[in-house]
C-alpha cells in the first residue's frame, strides 16, 4: 500500500514569515556597542577627576567653614612678601598656575597662582588677599605661589 501524505497532517513552520527571533545578531552587537560606549565614558569621566560624590561634598563642608576675615597660611612675611587681591577661579593658563585671581581691568590683570601651603580649591569663588612669592613665568605676566590667603567675602 503506497503511502500517502495528508496535507493537513504536513504543514511548514514559517507560513511565508520570517523565523528571527526578537534577540536577533543585530539588536546583540547594538547592546555590545551601547555597553562599551558606556564604559568607555565612565572611563574617561574617572580619568578627568572631576567633583563628584564625596569629594564634592567634602569641599562644599570646607567651603561652609571659611569665613569673611579668616586667614589660612605661613606667617612667613619676609618669605611671602607680595601682596594681591580678588576673586579666585579654578585654572591656570598654559600650564602655569593652578587657579587665578581675577581683577578689574580684563584678563591682562589675572594673577596666576599655585600653593604647596594652602589648598587654593576651598576659596574658589571667593575674594581673598594672598601673599606669595612672584615666580617666573613663561606664559602669564603674573605668576605667584601663594604661602597666605585672607578671605574678605
Amino acid at each position: 500500500m503506497p503511502e500517502t501524505t495528508n496535507p493537513a497532517l504536513m504543514r511548514s513552520f514559517n507560513d511565508g514569515q520570517s523565523t528571527s527571533s526578537l534577540f536577533t545578531m543585530k539588536l546583540f552587537a547594538l547592546l555590545v556597542v551601547i555597553m562599551l560606549v558606556g564604559v568607555g565614558t565612565g572611563y574617561v569621566l574617572a580619568q578627568q577627576g572631576g567633583d563628584t560624590g564625596i569629594k564634592a561634598l567634602d569641599r562644599v563642608a570646607k567651603s561652609a567653614n571659611i569665613k569673611a576675615g579668616a586667614t589660612y597660611g605661613s606667617d612667613d612675611m619676609e618669605t611671602f612678601s607680595d601682596t594681591v587681591e580678588g576673586e579666585l577661579k579654578d585654572g591656570g593658563e598654559e600650564g602655569e598656575g593652578s587657579h587665578h585671581l581675577v581683577r578689574p581691568g580684563g584678563e591682562g590683570q589675572n594673577v596666576y597662582l599655585t600653593s604647596s601651603i594652602v589648598d587654593l580649591s576651598d576659596f574658589e569663588g571667593r575674594q581673598i588677599k594672598v601673599w606669595g612669592q612672584t615666580q617666573k613665568a613663561q606664559n602669564v605676566g603674573w605668576l605667584m605661589d601663594v604661602g597666605k590667603v585672607e578671605v574678605l567675602k
